[in-house]
């Protein structure tokens, strides 16, 4: 097989009739299954279709790019920190990694070399459930499989196009993003400054929350982290032209990881 930079673009699953989506499913070096909030807050002045949006990007410069197939997508997930606000979950995060594996397993029934689980969250919140699943499929297949979540995708680069002291969600960086894609969408008019919850960094895992009780110290008036009033357009191109390399050289890399014998 030649390698993945001089074979041809790639493809939606849903775009294809089933003869070719049988042939490119088994051919394809990666099946990509993207999943991203349709609707999960991020502040009074962005739409709730934040991560979904960023999900389309990412993966329409992989399908121009790369001979990956895409599958639809997953929006619906498990977000327990967002749980007090507007938005669309699966609380129980069983039934949303079993959900997901049983995608996963789909595709590799239909011959897929490889599995990457796109993720528009974090690492240790979406992250986790979608991790739990990519061990379980490559350890039960011996299929390959990856997830590639937000803070994987963005490089270091991406925090020297900041202002903000801290940040984290709907703040500069995530506004200035979607200024850049969809900016009818978003009110700068309600963009606001909140570094409610910031302290000092130190080893440990601390599962964040943007609760709505007053009396909870993770309180949240806004739904943001940081400052969102120091966003541009011009900021957030930059970030998506950032995540994109970085984005694009994770699946070349793994398109190279060795398959089974039998295969």
């Amino acid at each position: 097989m030649p390698p993945v930079q001089a074979q041809s673009a790639g493809a939606y699953l849903g775009d294809l009739a089933w003869p070719e989506a049988e042939r490119l499913v088994k051919e394809a070096p990666i099946v990509i299954i993207p999943f991203g909030a349709g609707a999960k807050e991020h502040g009074p002045h962005l739409p709730m279709n934040a991560d979904a949006k960023v999900m389309e990007y990412l993966t329409d410069r992989a399908v121009e790019e790369l001979p990956v197939v895409v599958v639809p997508p997953i929006l619906h997930g498990w977000f327990p920190a967002f749980r007090e606000f507007p938005g669309t979950e699966v609380a129980d995060p069983d039934v949303f990694a079993a959900y997901v594996k049983e995608v996963a397993l789909s595709l590799v029934k239909q011959g897929a070399q490889r599995i990457v689980l796109l993720n528009t969250g974090i690492t240790r919140a979406t992250g986790l459930p979608l991790s739990i699943v990519a061990r379980e499929i490559r350890v039960e297949t011996g299929t390959p499989t990856m997830v590639a979540s937000w803070d994987d995708i963005e490089p270091p680069e991406v925090e020297e196009l900041t202002e903000q002291r801290v940040g984290g969600h709907g703040d500069e960086m995530e506004t200035s993003i979607h200024l850049y894609l969809q900016p009818d969408l978003v009110d700068m008019s309600k963009a606001v400054q909140d570094y409610r919850g910031a302290g000092e960094g130190y080893p440990g895992y601390r599962p964040g929350l943007f609760s709505r009780d007053p009396a909870d110290p993770a309180y949240s008036e806004t739904g943001i982290f940081g400052d969102a009033t120091l966003a541009t357009a011009e900021k957030g191109e930059a970030a998506l032209r950032l995540l994109t390399r970085q984005w694009l050289e994770i699946l070349r890399r793994f398109a190279e990881t060795p398959l089974r014998a039998d295969r």
